[in-house]
C-alpha cells in the first residue's frame, strides 16, 4: 500500500477540490488502505446553506478528486457511501488496493483527469468570447452522467429567465443581515488557507462593508450580466435530494469540471435560486422539474490565468490512525 506520505499527496489534490465560500469542510483519517471521508460541520454555513447540502457537495467533489489522484497512482478503489446512515459526518470510506489486476477500465478512466486538478480554478470574470462547443456540452453532460447526475443546458430563454433568479437571490441575500455577517466572516487574508480570500489591509475594511451595506442591487446587476452573457449556462439535477444526492451531486460536479478543464473550459456557480427555497422550485421548473436542481453553472474559456485559491495545512485535514 502507499506509504503516509504517499497517501498526504493524494489528500493534497483531493483538496483542490471546490466548496462554498472556500471553507474546505472536510476531513480525512487513514486506516490502513482505508481512507474515511468526514464532513467538517464545524465549517458549515448555517444561512447560506442551512441543510449543509453544499457542504456536502463540496465533500463529494473532494472524494472524486480523491478518486481520480488514485487512479493516476495505479490504484483502485472501492467505495462506501454514507456507511453510518444519511445523518452521520461519516459520508464515505475509500479502500485502496494496488494488486495485481485489481485497476478496473472505470478506474483506468479517471486517471487523465488527475492532470487537471490542479489547474482547475472557480473563474468569476467574465469569460472570454470563444464559444462552448456542442462536443464540449456533450462531454461535460456524459461526465456528470457517469456520477449519476444531469447537467442541463438551457437556452437562451431559459438563461434569461434564470440570470433574473439570480439577480433576484442575490437582493434578497443582500437584504439579509444574518447572510451578509456570514459572508463577512469568511473573508480573510490569503495566509489563512481558506475563505474568500482578500488583500490583507483590505480585509477588515471589506468586512465592515459587506456586515454593514446591503449591496444586493449592484451584485445582481452585475451576477444577471454574468449569467446572461456566459457562453454556456447550465442546471446540474439529481432524481433524488438527499444527502446521497448531494454526494453524487458533488461526485459529478468535479468530474465535469476536471473534463472541462482538459478541454480549455473553467466554470463558476451562481447558486443564489438554489440557496434561496422560494426560488429553488421557479428554477427547477424552468429545466426538467423531474429532476432537483442542485447547482447552476457557468462555463466559457478564461480570458486569464488565475492562481490557485489558498487550501489548509494537511494537519488540519488528515490524520492516521491505528486499524
Amino acid at each position: 500500500m502507499p506509504a503516509p506520505r504517499n497517501i498526504e499527496a493524494l489528500i493534497a489534490q483531493a483538496c483542490t477540490a471546490p466548496s462554498s465560500h472556500n471553507t474546505q469542510p472536510w476531513r480525512f483519517e487513514v486506516c490502513g488502505a482505508t481512507i474515511t471521508l468526514w464532513a467538517d460541520r464545524t465549517r458549515a454555513l448555517p444561512v447560506n446553506d442551512p441543510f449543509d447540502r453544499e457542504l456536502t457537495i463540496s465533500c463529494g467533489a473532494a472524494l472524486f478528486s480523491l478518486r481520480a489522484a488514485a487512479a493516476a497512482q495505479g490504484l483502485a478503489t472501492t467505495l462506501q457511501l454514507l456507511p453510518d446512515g444519511p445523518a452521520a459526518d461519516c459520508l464515505a470510506h475509500l479502500q485502496l488496493a494496488d494488486h495485481a489486476g485489481a485497476v478496473t477500465d472505470a478506474d483506468a478512466a479517471l486517471a487523465p483527469l488527475a492532470q487537471a486538478l490542479a489547474l482547475r480554478r472557480t473563474y468569476r470574470k467574465a469569460f472570454a468570447a470563444s464559444p462552448v462547443t456542442d462536443e464540449d456540452t456533450l462531454a461535460l453532460a456524459q461526465a456528470a452522467a457517469s456520477e449519476g447526475a444531469a447537467l442541463l443546458p438551457l437556452d437562451a430563454s431559459q438563461r434569461q429567465r434564470a440570470a433574473e433568479l439570480v439577480a433576484e437571490g442575490d437582493r434578497l441575500q443582500w437584504d439579509d443581515p444574518r447572510w451578509r455577517r456570514e459572508l463577512a466572516m469568511w473573508m480573510h487574508p490569503r495566509r489563512s488557507g481558506d475563505g474568500l480570500t482578500l488583500p490583507a489591509l483590505a480585509a477588515p475594511i471589506a468586512q465592515a462593508v459587506v456586515r454593514s451595506f446591503d449591496l444586493g442591487d449592484g451584485t445582481a446587476a452585475r451576477d444577471q450580466q454574468l449569467a446572461a452573457g456566459s457562453p454556456s449556462l447550465t442546471v446540474l439535477g439529481t432524481t433524488g435530494d438527499d444527502a446521497l444526492a448531494w454526494l453524487c451531486t458533488g461526485q459529478a460536479l468535479q468530474r465535469a469540471l476536471l473534463t472541462g478543464c482538459r478541454r480549455g473550459l473553467q466554470a463558476s456557480y451562481l447558486n443564489q435560486p438554489l440557496q434561496c427555497a422560494s426560488l429553488r422550485p421557479r428554477l427547477q421548473a424552468l429545466t426538467d422539474a423531474s429532476l432537483h436542481p442542485q447547482l447552476l453553472i457557468r462555463w466559457g474559456h478564461p480570458g486569464v490565468e488565475l492562481p490557485a485559491t489558498p487550501r489548509r495545512p494537511m494537519s488540519a485535514v488528515l490524520a492516521f490512525r491505528e486499524c
